[in-house]
């Protein structure tokens, strides 16, 4: 999985290093190819967003949005967004390894 993340900056809602940290440690066991944005903020996520699977991109008081095949797909609170993340990225590798077992 490749995961996109901005750093730091004075605009994120949320912690990003801390954030991926946690996601990569419960996403170990995805070994389906694809991609996750956890951008901080509204400016540059949902650029970054509409190239990914799945992305989160903090929106400011304690929420932001999910973005799933590049398009927005609903707001989340922070205190959720962990556990909102890691079952989207979940359901989209089950769909992209039954889309690849299919084609087989």
């Amino acid at each position: 999985m490749n995961i996109i993340a901005c750093p730091s900056c004075a605009r994120q809602g949320f912690n990003v290093i801390e954030t991926v940290g946690i996601l990569e440690e419960r996403l170990a066991h995805i070994s389906t190819a694809m991609s996750l944005s956890i951008i901080g903020c509204v400016v540059n996520g949902p650029g970054e967003a509409l190239y990914t699977d799945v992305g989160f991109t903090g929106g400011g008081k304690g929420a932001g949005m999910v973005y799933l095949n590049g398009k927005i797909a609903h707001k989340q609170a922070n205190d959720g967004m962990i556990d909102e993340i890691v079952a989207q990225v979940e359901a989209k590798a089950a769909e992209l390894d039954a889309a690849r077992k299919a084609a087989e």
